[in-house]
């Protein structure tokens, strides 16, 4: 599959203030929880096709932030990320595969020390030189999975019936990369 139509092949760096990663879980069941984790770093190797490309990426558990600092430290707690023990969120691509316009990447990703393989999809977005003459280039990403396969079990039982936190996460992903 050839690369989208202004994406060149060379390695582009993640440059953390203009990238976000955000979560959603329903919450009781009939309201949304919406937070980041920082990107901390992402190394986008481009190659000659999409299927020979790949991408690394680090996020920060201990920055994770709901706007509420109570919420927020029980997530950091061994409750759910047990950020003591597993800091860092890491993923790391196996495939890329689809079209140059959108196209899945396969990967190993690890949340609360458990790697799975899951599916991100991905758009390209397109490129710009930046007023510093940084070469950019930018990705759109979205993934939904379930909490319990990484571990993530806590919960509260509701008096009418189901439970506190949804077992379905979804995260979006706006990555603005640095040619390097």
């Amino acid at each position: 599959m050839t690369l989208p139509a202004g994406l060149e092949a060379g390695t582009y760096n993640a440059d953390p203030t203009h990238s976000t990663a955000a979560f959603t879980v329903r919450h009781a069941g009939i309201s949304k929880v919406r937070g980041t984790v920082p990107v901390t770093s992402a190394v986008i190797t481009i190659g000659d096709s999409l299927e020979s490309s790949s991408v690394t990426a680090e996020l920060d558990a201990r920055g994770v932030n709901t706007g509420n600092a109570d919420r927020d430290g029980h997530l950091q707690s061994a409750d759910f990320f047990n950020v003591e023990a597993n800091p860092t969120w890491t993923f790391a691509s196996t495939s890329v595969a689809g079209t140059p316009e959108e196209f899945t990447v396969t990967g190993d990703l690890t949340i609360n020390g458990v790697t799975k393989s899951v599916e991100l999809e991905v758009e390209f977005t397109g490129t710009a030189v930046d007023p510093f003459g940084n070469k950019r280039a930018a990705f759109e990403g979205k993934i939904e999975f379930s909490r319990k396969e990484f571990g993530l079990t806590w919960n509260a039982a509701l008096e009418a019936g189901g439970v506190l936190v949804s077992d379905k996460v979804k995260v979006d992903l706006e990555i603005s990369a640095i040619a390097a």
